[in-house]
């Protein structure tokens, strides 16, 4: 399959004096994302980022159910905010698995596509007839990827696939948790993006492989293996050293491992962050005269709940820009927390470039385009980072192209 020209194919966003434009690393690559929600179409959009043409197969009439699933209830021109920043630079075609002859151009499509991207439970594609030992009969070079919530096997394969349930079962949130308190779930779909991640790089390994043999093959993940290899270093202490517990730390502490003075703080106006560091040195700069008594660093993990608290007590009394100022100069590791406001403010923000926009033309054809504004990815390719310009696609906008492209092709 051919990239279509509205579709970006090179870096071409960022280029300096210089720099020449060149084909994006995953130029010529296509790739069928049957995923719906969020973690299939993540790993679909980083390959788009990467320059794979990325044609969405969506049923007929809805679609995506993440085109519904609104993220708190922002949605412009009939879809989520969340699905045009994970949509984006995608073409659709809308074909019905179940009815014969929209399964007969999806096989068409399968057996010249270079990469194919499934979400549903274990058992789904099977019954479609779309499985890897079925696909790979039509073309034996595919890369066929699929995210599970629970892996394909076991007790739990067959449970729902949701970001906050595959944290709950993982420990992450209480991991999260402080001494004392309830367990605390990350505030953003973080299973959903590690499985992307995840499935992504997976992705690209078999097709590198794939140039070296000439064969295709299958990777899977599921959300509950990206948390657990995101806790890799809670699993290795877990399971290395018996009998070691993980110690919650008090109300400022920031991770259940590392020792004082590692928190987030109040100040008077904010809070700040404070990560390595010598306590009594910090002691010093900030006038505690009490954390003199903790030179021994051992004392830091000992001893943990007693020095943040001295902390949290101390750094209340004045800004937060006061103790950087004391800080900063003095090499400890410190920041503010911002707020979104704060950061989409700052200097250092402005210099990532880090914001696009998007667009899509409006349903009628009449009038301005539907612009939207979202993040690039966060790789810069030869120096430039990968930008395009496509925004998310209605259910099944190019699905006339589409179709008459595959037509005539043979299974």
């Amino acid at each position: 399959m051919s990239t279509p020209a509205a579709r970006s194919d090179v870096t071409n966003a960022g280029e300096g004096p210089g720099v020449k434009a060149r084909p994006a690393p995953l130029a010529g690559i296509t790739v069928l994302d049957f995923s719906q929600f969020l973690a299939g179409p993540v790993a679909a959009l980083r390959l788009a980022d990467l320059g794979a043409r990325v044609i969405k197969v969506e049923r007929p009439p809805g679609g995506d159910i993440g085109r519904q699933l609104a993220f708190a209830g922002a949605s412009i021109d009939g879809d989520t905010i969340s699905f045009h920043a994970m949509n984006r630079n995608k073409e659709s075609v809308a074909a019905d698995l179940k009815d014969d002859a929209d399964l007969a151009i999806v096989r068409r499509m399968i057996s010249s596509a270079d990469v194919m991207i499934e979400n549903f439970r274990p058992g789904v594609m099977k019954r479609l007839g779309l499985d890897y030992e079925s696909v790979r009969k039509l073309n034996p070079r595919i890369i066929y990827g699929s995210i599970s919530g629970y892996g394909p096997d076991g007790p739990w394969a067959g449970k729902p696939g949701q970001d906050l349930l595959a944290q709950a079962v993982s420990g992450l949130p209480w991991a999260n948790g402080s001494a004392g308190g309830p367990p605390v779930a990350v505030g953003l779909s973080i299973a959903d993006h590690l499985a992307s991640c995840q499935l992504a790089l997976g992705i690209a390994a078999l097709l590198v492989r794939r140039e070296r043999t000439g064969e295709g093959g299958v990777v899977e993940t599921s959300l509950l293996e990206g948390v657990l290899d995101f806790e890799f270093e809670l699993l290795t202490a877990f399971f290395t050293m018996p009998g070691f517990l993980t110690r919650r730390g008090g109300a400022y502490a920031a991770n259940a491992y590392l020792g004082a003075p590692y928190g987030i703080y109040p100040t008077s106006d904010g809070y700040l962050a404070l990560a390595m560091g010598s306590v009594p040195k910090i002691g010093t700069l900030i006038g505690l005269e009490a954390l003199a008594a903790f030179a021994d660093p051992e004392s830091w993990t000992v001893e943990r709940e007693t020095i943040v608290g001295l902390l949290g007590s101390h750094l209340s009394r004045e800004t937060t820009q006061h103790w950087l100022d004391l800080l900063e100069p003095a090499d400890i590791w410190c920041a503010p927390v911002l707020t979104l406001n704060a950061l989409a403010e700052s200097e250092a923000f402005a210099s990532l470039s880090m914001t696009q926009e998007v667009s899509r033309p409006p349903a009628d054809g009449n009038g301005p385009p539907v612009i939207v504004r979202t993040v690039r990815s966060p790789l810069r390719v030869d120096g430039v980072v990968l930008t395009a310009p496509a925004g998310a696609p209605r259910v099944g906008e190019q699905s006339a192209a589409i179709r008459a492209e595959f037509a005539g092709s043979e299974l």
